[in-house]
């Protein structure tokens, strides 16, 4: 490494050169993290119902946690949404639009003991999920 008097050019230089190495650089240079997310780097997104799954918990835990396949409406991805809530999948039907969001935690992995899932539901047919679990509102029919 040169540490001469007249080296600022060639540190400057090897500095942008060597920041190819590090993997958060190049993630957020090379925008890898909008191309491979089916949100493309929204917080969320909306897209129709599919069907409803059951996903088998991690261990050690054991149940079966509710989910509903999504096709998104704004590229045409699908994704596995978990429904949070207690009965809040009896809400969900088949074709009803939904709204999804990132589940929290582990930068964009999959969260707690639901394998593979990385999204929630927050509404149904533009109405808060959680509103409809707690009987504020009822579900509109379209």
């Amino acid at each position: 490494m040169a540490n001469g008097l007249f080296t600022g050019r060639k540190l400057k230089k090897d500095n942008l050169k060597f920041r190819w190495n590090d993997r958060y650089f190049k993630k957020r240079v090379l925008k890898l993290k909008e191309k491979s997310d089916p949100l493309q780097g929204s917080a969320q997104a909306r897209g129709i119902v599919l069907e409803k799954v059951g996903i088998e918990a991690k261990q050690p835990n054991s149940g079966i946690r509710k989910a509903v396949k999504i096709q998104l409406i704004k590229n045409g991805r699908q994704i596995t949404a978990f429904a949070p809530g207690n009965g809040a999948i009896n809400f969900i039907d088949e074709h009803d639009e939904v709204m999804v969001e990132g589940i929290g935690g582990r930068k964009g992995r999959s969260y707690g003991d639901i394998p593979g899932v990385r999204y929630k539901v927050i509404k149904v047919n533009n109405v808060s999920l959680n509103e409809l679990v707690r009987g504020r509102k009822e579900k509109p029919v379209r």
